[in-house]
């Protein structure tokens, strides 16, 4: 309680992922043989009882950019050397979760086929998708394969994946007040809605998003991986600055 009480109200996503830290560790401590009782970072029946209940730290909707700030906003991120500057272009140019993109492994990545296919067990869903790549990702996916030295895609500085703050450290450095990794989904969303003829399934599908009712689901056995290639090649093209290039800046540190 003395360690989540100074920042459960003005952190509430970083104390909510640090108590689930700590039951997850006392759990594997009294796995292990070395503590007795039941959890004291358990929320439900405990800390539910202690803490402001989740309902009055409710995220609502995430910052999002105006889809029309996009092209601009990729000029200035293309700029930033940061390896996070990197993961936060791939992310928007996906469409992707944060966790997708800081989890990633070279082995989900096929660069002959352009696909990167990404695991159950790292999906919001526990569903397998496949993610078409435009030629922009597949640039910075090149560039960063020459250098790589795990299996991690984007790699911290210090090894390893980088933290899970590092894409909104990015955005708060620019200057971009309001703007959330998770919003980036939400201007994509936005986009494809607003400017483009492509079915509402398609894009609900780019973003992993289960469309339908469960017998709609059992018939629906295609995941349309090409129809969506054309939706993230449109996307990838209009997120390119005016005046763009592939080509993609590392840190002297990286290189």
């Amino acid at each position: 309680m003395s360690v989540l009480k100074p920042i459960w109200a003005d952190k509430p996503e970083s104390a909510s992922r640090l108590r689930q830290r700590i039951e997850a560790v006392l759990d594997a401590g009294k796995a292990k043989g070395l503590r007795d009782g039941e959890n004291p970072a358990r929320w439900r029946g405990h800390l539910a009882h202690l803490l402001p209940k989740r309902t009055k730290l409710a995220r609502g909707h995430h910052g999002a950019m105006p889809y029309a700030d996009i092209p601009a906003f990729m000029t200035r991120l293309r700029e930033n050397e940061n390896i996070a500057a990197r993961a936060l272009e791939f992310a928007i140019l996906t469409a992707g979760r944060s966790g997708e993109i800081f989890g990633a492994k070279w082995d989900e990545i096929n660069l002959e086929a352009n696909v990167w296919t990404i695991p159950p067990q790292r999906m919001k869903a526990a569903r397998e998708h496949r993610v078409p790549l435009s030629s922009r990702a597949v640039a910075i996916l090149n560039r960063l394969i020459e250098v790589k030295t795990g299996d991690v895609v984007f790699e911290s500085p210090r090894g390893g994946q980088l933290s899970h703050i590092a894409m909104q450290k990015v955005l708060a450095r620019m200057g971009m007040k309001g703007a959330t990794v998770h919003g980036m989904r939400s201007a994509f969303r936005d986009w494809a809605g607003n400017e483009t003829h492509f079915p509402r399934e398609i894009a609900e599908a780019a973003l992993a998003h289960v469309v339908g009712d469960a017998a709609e689901q059992a018939y629906r056995r295609s995941d349309a991986l090409e129809k969506r290639r054309e939706l993230m090649t449109a996307w990838a093209n209009y997120c390119e600055p005016k005046g763009g290039s592939n080509i993609v800046k590392l840190a002297q540190q990286r290189a």
